[in-house]
């Protein structure tokens, strides 16, 4: 064992892992909470005392295992998630669930887990250990089609892992190493690691698991697992694969499509699961760029979303405990008595939407940027396009049908002390970063050569803000823009709930009938076979009988005179 840490320094994902085993035994309510809160906030102080460069190395068969890699792309994604951690514990004060809060620690363990991962085969153990545990957060959601949704997300999570395991053999018999560094695709082995993030990065195609667990699981944990699996998935990319080329396909085509299905679903948590998908694609592409401008903004905005897609959900969580739904048709009018809500709801909808003054402008405008500089048009019209989206479902569609259109006749008490001051730090947080955004930048893994708050970038944003608000308007005047409906939206999981189960049905029927007409007509040859055998040597049969003695000892002359007959030619 190799161990280059200062004395006294603790590996922040053993913190979380201990103190998610420890709260798992812990009877007293008031201190799991207390573990829950102290933990990441002392990981946190741990996380900045260990000096770049240093490591945790094991000796595992002959080949080495870096459980620790300590640089600046590893230090900018752990300390968000820290940060995160520490918001969602405060969030879910309320929350006695010991299940659920021993799964506050050990899920975002496993992640910072996987961040400081040197190798394949440790970041796997992690990969797997993400999957595990979160998975315990959708089935806390105590519903029919939460523990439904469990099963497919396990199912898709774990297949991941799968795949992520065979790529990390493949590529060591390819090149005899297992370290985790950049890699090229182009062989089978990169080609199934880069699967195996595609699927926790929610892929088009591949995407559906993430709407169709989170909103299943609580209040709480709907808000812990928007921010660690996609983002996890998202340093795996930014570690393995930055600037390929396909990314940047990929991602553009990730912010576009969530843009029409989150203008016509009706489940504003729904609504904002399409959003994450649609904001991971901005990363995907600052990836896919590879240049350090491009993989700046999208580690600060990894940083920036997690805080602010974190208080859209914390917002919408709070008007679910107190109505009891977020459905956008029986919701409106909810500002007159949730008002702190609903500020801070506007926060967090000015910092997605790339206001000026707001996270997302300091961090959102280095990917467009980045793209522009390689005069990539289309990608770049994509993501303008997609910004613009984000506007409509996210920045508007969310406080307006949730807080202003319409009266739904709801009086109920604003959010909980203990949600109200996460909310509030989230939206200190949206201010302070959009506002001074150096401290972050001073993160970044490359040096910083970019100035957000120029005229150009600032009139090109909140002209791209202004004329989409002028078509939400003129859509909503007009009554061209879809109403808020009781409806079930289809995406591209149709194919797998009915057509695919209908296949798999069908191929499963198929093979039991194929297996028993095989087992009738093995039965039936097998059947006969004993009822000849028994009838030549059963009881009854011709070689039991009695025959003369004269007759077999004819039969015996003959086959001695044969033999001569053989031994003489």
């Amino acid at each position: 064992m190799t161990v280059d840490l200062p004395f006294g320094t603790v590996p922040p994902v053993l913190l979380f892992l201990l103190g998610g085993l420890l709260i798992a035994v812990t009877p007293n309510a008031f201190l799991r909470r207390l573990i829950l809160v102290v933990v990441p906030v002392y990981g946190l102080v741990q996380l900045f005392a260990l000096p770049m460069g240093s490591s945790l190395e094991f000796d595992f068969f002959g080949e080495t295992l870096t459980l620790l890699r300590v640089d600046k792309t590893s230090i900018i994604f752990a300390t968000i998630f820290h940060l995160a951690a520490v918001l969602a514990a405060v969030y879910g004060w309320a929350n006695l669930d010991r299940m659920q809060q021993s799964v506050a620690l050990l899920y975002p363990g496993s992640a910072i887990g996987a961040v400081f991962a040197g190798d394949l085969i440790t970041l796997f153990v992690f990969w797997e250990m993400a999957a595990v545990t979160s998975v315990f957060l959708i089935l806390a959601g105590s519903t029919v089609r939460a523990s439904k949704a469990a099963i497919r997300y396990l199912v898709i999570q774990v297949g991941s892992g799968v795949l992520l395991l065979f790529g990390a053999i493949l590529y060591f018999q390819e090149t005899g190493s297992i370290a985790f560094e950049k890699m090229e695709l182009g062989s089978i082995a990169t080609i199934a690691i880069f699967l195996a993030f595609g699927i926790k990065s929610a892929f088009p195609l591949l995407h559906n698991w993430l709407q169709d667990s989170y909103p299943e699981s609580t209040i709480t944990g709907t808000l812990i697992l928007s921010i660690f699996t996609t983002k996890m998935a998202v340093y795996a990319l930014f570690r393995g694969f930055p600037g390929e080329q396909l990314l940047i396909w990929i991602g553009a085509v990730m912010t576009c499509f969530p843009v029409f299905f989150a203008v016509i679903e009706n489940d504003l948590r729904r609504v904002l699961c399409y959003s994450l998908n649609n904001q991971v694609g901005f990363m995907v592409v600052g990836i896919g760029i590879g240049t350090p401008l491009a993989l700046n903004g999208t580690a600060s905005y990894v940083f920036c979303n997690i805080i602010f897609e974190g208080l859209l959900f914390m917002s919408m969580g709070a008007v679910l405990l107190r109505t009891g739904t977020v459905k956008g048709s029986e919701l409106g009018g909810l500002y007159k008595t949730m008002p702190l809500t609903t500020f801070y709801c506007i926060i967090g909808a000015a910092s997605i939407s790339a206001f000026p003054l707001f996270a997302g402008f300091v961090s959102k405008g280095m990917i467009i940027d980045g793209l522009a500089k390689e005069h990539m048009l289309i990608p770049w019209l994509m993501l303008v396009f997609a910004a613009a989206g984000v506007f409509h479902h996210s920045g508007i569609k969310i406080p307006y049908f949730a807080f202003f259109a319409h009266d739904s006749g709801r009086r109920v008490k604003d959010a909980p002390l203990s949600m109200q001051i996460a909310m509030a730090l989230s939206a200190i947080l949206c201010v302070a970063i959009g506002t001074f955004p150096d401290p972050l930048y001073a993160l970044l893994p490359y040096p910083v050569d970019y100035v957000p708050y120029t005229a150009p970038h600032v009139l090109h944003q909140l002209q791209l803000l202004l004329f989409s608000a002028l078509a939400f308007t003129l859509l909503t005047i007009s009554g061209i823009y879809p109403p808020e409906l009781r409806s079930t939206n289809l995406d591209f999981d149709w194919f797998y709930r009915k057509p695919g189960a209908a296949l798999v049905r069908g191929v499963v029927t198929g093979i039991a009938a194929i297996n028993g007409a095989m087992t009738n007509f093995v039965g039936r040859r097998i059947e006969g076979a004993l009822r000849s055998l028994y009838a030549l040597h059963g009881p009854e049969g011709r070689l039991a009988r009695t025959w003369p003695s004269g007759f077999m000892a004819m039969w015996i002359a003959i086959l001695l005179t044969l033999a001569l007959l053989v031994n003489y030619l």
